[in-house]
């Protein structure tokens, strides 16, 4: 496999160990990034020994998500930056989800934006107890990308999911294991250990059951996964030509209180 700069993959024993590596940036989603993910799960997909996939983070949080330090600078420039951005990340999210072995993934500290809806999107969301999960697209004047309207909507409903989304909600790891938003919380200093555990015990155990369980669901949800990526992004990249998305960026990084004029 191939060793990208942003994302570190271990494999041991059919399990692949995928670590988003920039723990001192939060480990934003950027168009570097996206093309890590994006070349990261092409190669699992080749990758004849695999039965699991763990997807975990280094540093204190899971991922802070979109990088708008990064959009800041070009906000002239919004609507080609997403449209770059979100064809590899996306890609990358179908070739992931649609993986035939289980994946588990580990979140701790902090899961916004377009990382809570690739969270959202594996099998099984191991959280910790001080984890929090937030959509913050409606906050900063964008529309939701990164499958969030079929990961959330297959969790939580489309009524909470919506909610969640248009509010920008920011919920603890309690109430998000109430909505279905993950399935396990686990003391914080337990959550690799188990995760690991869990991500293990799928790799032991009947992988092909499990890959046409996986694909069976995919098909019951009611939007298909990759038309719907595509509407995401085509929609954010509309949203991002606005007024209201360039000061929601740049409220966001200048820290004061974004003023929407609904342009």
């Amino acid at each position: 496999m191939t060793h990208p700069s942003s994302i570190r993959v271990e494999m041991q024993a059919g399990l692949a160990i995928v670590n988003l590596a920039q723990p001192e940036r939060g480990n934003p989603i950027d168009g570097d990034m996206g093309r890590d993910f994006r070349q990261v799960f092409m190669d699992l997909w080749n990758e004849p020994s695999l039965r699991a996939v763990l997807l975990r983070a280094d540093g204190k949080n899971f991922s802070f998500g979109g990088d708008l330090k990064t959009f800041h600078p070009q906000l002239d420039k919004l609507a080609p930056l997403v449209r770059a951005w979100t064809a590899d990340f996306h890609m990358g999210l179908q070739r992931a989800w649609q993986l035939p072995v289980p994946i588990v993934v580990a979140v701790q500290g902090w899961a916004m934006g377009g990382a809570a809806a690739m969270m959202a999107g594996c099998d099984i969301v191991m959280a910790g107890e001080s984890t929090k999960i937030g959509s913050a697209f409606a906050k900063i004047g964008f529309s939701c990308d990164s499958g969030s309207s079929v990961a959330f909507t297959g969790r939580m409903g489309v009524a909470r999911a919506r909610r969640f989304v248009m509010l920008g909600e920011v919920l603890g790891s309690q109430e998000a294991l109430q909505t279905g938003l993950v399935d396990r919380v686990v003391p914080d200093a337990d959550l690799q250990a188990q995760a690991l555990a869990l991500a293990q015990e799928f790799a032991d155990g009947p992988t092909l059951a499990y890959g046409e369980i996986k694909r069976l669901f995919l098909r019951a949800g009611a939007a298909h996964l990759e038309s719907q990526l595509e509407v995401e992004a085509m929609a954010l990249a509309r949203v991002a030509l606005s007024a209201d998305a360039k000061e929601g960026i740049a409220a966001q990084v200048e820290r004061r209180k974004p003023v929407f004029r609904g342009c």
